[in-house]
């Protein structure tokens, strides 16, 4: 089976790819699969044997890295930039015969007889409706963050382009009403970083109708920080996967801090928390998020 893990970017995602990948029958991209396009074909398709061997601060380290990776060079490299920088989401109708082949053979090059399950993580577009047409069997593990959080935390990262505006980003042109309401809210740039929360999780909200109710499952951030086991179980009850003695240990040896679940309200001005608690209202109610 293969499964993806979703989310805007800066929502925990990566958080929930390592931890799942610590589990016995999980196969993914590694990150030194990744940098290094001449990565022998058995490390490859053992990526998940070799990072459960490797110490946890070895695994993680930037640089060579055994863990999982989102291997956006590898797609680009071996399949299409169309994968991995799209201007806007890519549906069904974007996986071109050549294009879902390519997709195919990626992702087979690197699943193992022994796995069970081979999993991948997309950030930014959803991508669902493309990949369920390419992989019609695969479930979809959505991660939801709270929106002033991501724009507090895109605005923070050295990669983030919102410094450009929406003509220098990558989200495309900004819809006519979120256009008005980023003038009428003084262009400020954490305002713009919550309105591209917000046009991400417009597209997720298209993209999941695409995908049948008993192949997406929608889990929360902050409720995965609160409680890990519970929210891991579902995931893993979810993707068909048994939880192991070895799976409970490396969960056990993990440090789950929610010290940045809200790091937003001391990081952000009052006035850019009041702007992004009115842009942001009804898509924060409708994740369970108050004010």
């Amino acid at each position: 089976m293969r499964s993806f893990l979703i989310g805007t970017g800066r929502c925990g995602s990566t958080l929930v790819y390592e931890v799942l990948a610590r589990h016995p029958h999980v196969g993914f991209v590694s990150g030194l699969d990744n940098r290094w396009p001449l990565t022998p074909g058995p490390v490859r398709r053992n990526a998940g044997a070799i990072y459960r061997r490797v110490p946890p601060g070895l695994a993680t380290r930037n640089g060579t890295r055994f863990g999982p990776s989102e291997a956006y060079a590898a797609l680009s490299r071996e399949v299409s930039p169309v994968i991995t920088d799209p201007f806007r989401d890519l549906t069904a109708a974007d996986a071109t015969p050549w294009l879902a082949a390519r997709l195919r053979r990626f992702f087979d090059r690197r699943a193992a007889g022994e796995q069970r399950h081979f999993t991948h993580k997309f950030t930014g577009w959803p991508r669902a409706a493309f990949l369920r047409e390419v992989f019609p069997e695969a479930r979809f593990v959505h991660i939801v963050r709270d929106g002033r959080a991501v724009a507090n935390s895109l605005n923070q990262m050295p990669w983030w382009r919102g410094h450009l505006g929406p003509a220098g980003w990558r989200f495309g042109p900004l819809p006519d009403h979120y256009a008005q309401e980023w003038d009428d809210g003084g262009r400020c740039l954490a305002h713009l970083a919550g309105i591209g929360w917000k046009i991400m999780m417009d597209a997720y909200e298209v993209a999941r109708a695409a995908v049948p109710d008993d192949h997406w499952l929608e889990v929360r951030y902050e409720d995965l920080l609160t409680n890990p086991r519970k929210h891991m179980d579902v995931i893993l009850d979810f993707l068909g996967l048994a939880w192991t003695a070895d799976f409970e240990r490396d969960l056990a040896r993990r440090t789950f801090s929610e010290g940045r679940a809200e790091a937003f309200r001391k990081d952000l001005t009052p006035g850019q928390l009041a702007l992004l608690n009115r842009s942001l209202i009804g898509h924060l109610h409708r994740y369970g998020y108050g004010l």
